[in-house]
């Protein structure tokens, strides 16, 4: 069975995406080989985006932050637009994502469970208020908020926990799925990986570029592209 053939009849399909999905949107998957994993700053990436790290050297970490992590401009590709179209069609029931940048949302999906945050939210951490990320990309130093205290992007750091609504929900998700695809992740970063435990579906579909260790569980592995991949994809409505 083809995956058009899986989509066609099924109808609550859950697609759980990684730094891949991104990619065809200009957006550098952290360890490809041009990833940020790969280039040379004072400090490694991950020791940059971790909480320690924030706490301690804030103006180094907003200096990476606003260099790195603000693709603003970034559109959807044809797998966020896809995906939204899948879900305006009643087929698609959620979409789980480790990544912050928005852009399922922007494509116009409505149920999107960011596993890592949002770089498109930003509060303060002594007062509350909201602030957009352009206002992150256009400060100085450490932003600060008007009651003086500091602003943190809603991002999940290394060394912090996921938030508990936004992994239940997404755990709901999966749980109810009859048909699950994973695409543009290498399953190996937990505990968001770990969710996949959760399915319990017909259909399970790989779409990676290189090889994940959950492809003898998947029914179909496809080494190529996801937005190339879902692009071919027709879309009828469900009965």
């Amino acid at each position: 069975m083809n995956l058009q053939q899986m989509i066609d009849e099924s109808s609550s399909i859950v697609f759980f995406g990684g730094a891949g999905v991104s990619t065809e949107s200009g957006i550098p998957d952290f360890r490809s080989v041009d990833g940020l994993y790969n280039q040379r700053y004072q400090w490694p990436p991950e020791q940059i985006l971790s909480h320690t790290f924030y706490k301690r050297m804030p103006e180094e970490f907003f200096r990476f932050y606003r260099d790195k992590m603000l693709p603003l401009e970034a559109q959807p590709n044809a797998a966020h637009k896809k995906l939204a179209e899948l879900e305006a069609a009643g087929k698609l029931t959620a979409v789980v994502t480790q990544n912050i940048d928005g852009l399922h949302t922007k494509a116009g999906s409505k149920r999107v469970f960011e596993l890592h945050g949002s770089v498109w939210r930003n509060h303060c951490e002594k007062c509350g208020k909201f602030y957009g990320p352009e206002y992150i990309r256009n400060s100085r130093g450490v932003p600060v908020c008007d009651c003086g205290g500091r602003i943190k992007p809603d991002v999940v750091l290394y060394e912090e926990g996921l938030d508990d609504e936004v992994v239940s929900g997404a755990v709901h998700a999966i749980r109810n799925a009859d048909m699950m695809i994973v695409a543009g992740t290498s399953l190996t970063v937990y505990p968001a990986a770990g969710l996949l435990r959760y399915f319990r579906g017909k259909h399970l579909v790989l779409i990676n570029r290189d090889a994940t260790p959950y492809d003898d569980m998947a029914e179909l592995v496809l080494h190529e592209k996801v937005g190339e991949v879902l692009a071919a994809i027709q879309v009828s409505k469900t009965e």
